[in-house]
């Protein structure tokens, strides 16, 4: 069992983007127009260590072009985390933090380049919404960008998921506004939406805060269990779902609340409806280095 968005084009960008294949790599990106959210290509590309090196020569050959220019911000931002590392605030070096808003802000002056070559793209904005929380811009920015980016996508899942991680309160915000920002999200989207997975998210992102003991009374609670009910109503289990995009990672998202909330036949459903691929996000959160053992351990859970 290994990570599978069920999108071919993640793995074939990985591996054009690793090898240093910018030929493939533009072929890729291209493919997926703006409208359909490339979100998870381009991430594919950040997220591939060495881009950094071959990109370099690419925005020399084409200093116009703004799909370079766009590859180069987003590998800056995971440059950049990667630099920072996952650790809490307190033991990141001050060394560490250095590198980590210098990339961000090499990330931020390649994505406003592309975002002005480009003012129909979404990518840009919503690499900017990364960037700054990063270089913590202030909930008033954060929101500008959030609202920037879905001026041009009203209903892209990544944008959402990042202001709802705006809203959090690890992140300034507060829980109550963090499930406030979910479910208006969600259910002021179309039925079969996408969307229906921040409502999950946010209950998973309570759960995290809480110390062992508390989280799973809180993910027990009769309030949480009808919320993701309702979610998934008008999410996955509503006849307009498509099963396009990041929907994996929706019912991964799903299977993994609902296996927590105690709810065994509706994360039965989910996992089910995954076969057996798992998708990094959320299961990190439960084993940052191997997310499929996570996805397993709960599968059995359910008796799957």
């Amino acid at each position: 069992m290994q990570e599978d968005s069920g999108d071919p084009g993640v793995r074939r960008v990985r591996d054009a983007a690793s090898a240093g294949d910018w030929a493939t790599v533009r072929e890729v990106l291209e493919a997926r127009p703006e409208s359909e959210d490339r979100t998870e290509l381009l991430w594919a590309v950040g997220e591939t260590a060495g881009v950094e090196r071959w990109i370099a020569g690419v925005l020399e050959a084409e200093p116009e072009a703004p799909l370079p220019r766009l590859v180069a911000g987003i590998r800056h931002i995971g440059w950049a985390w990667e630099a920072r590392t996952g650790a809490r605030a307190k033991d990141v070096s001050r060394e560490q933090f250095e590198v980590f808003h210098a990339r961000l802000h090499t990330a931020e002056q390649w994505l406003y380049e592309v975002a002005e070559r480009e003012p129909r793209w979404s990518s840009p904005w919503y690499g900017l919404q990364i960037t700054g929380r990063g270089l913590e811009v202030g909930q008033a920015t954060a929101r500008r960008r959030f609202e920037a980016t879905v001026r041009r996508d009203p209903h892209h899942l990544g944008a959402h998921q990042q202001q709802l991680q705006q809203v959090c309160d690890k992140w300034g915000g507060s829980h109550e506004e963090m499930h406030a920002f979910a479910r208006t999200s969600a259910f002021g989207a179309p039925g079969g939406t996408l969307l229906g997975q921040l409502v999950a998210v946010a209950h998973l992102e309570e759960w995290l805060s809480l110390d062992a003991g508390a989280d799973a009374a809180y993910m027990h609670r009769p309030e949480v269990a009808q919320s993701l009910r309702e979610a998934a109503a008008h999410s996955f289990r509503h006849p307009e779902f498509v099963r396009s995009g990041a929907w994996i990672q929706v019912l991964n998202t799903f299977a993994m609340a609902f296996s927590l909330a105690g709810d065994r036949d509706a994360a039965r459903e989910c996992f089910q409806a995954t076969e057996g691929r798992v998708t990094k996000f959320p299961w990190y959160y439960m084993n940052g280095s191997d997310p499929a053992a996570a996805y397993r351990k709960q599968r059995s859970s359910t008796g799957r």
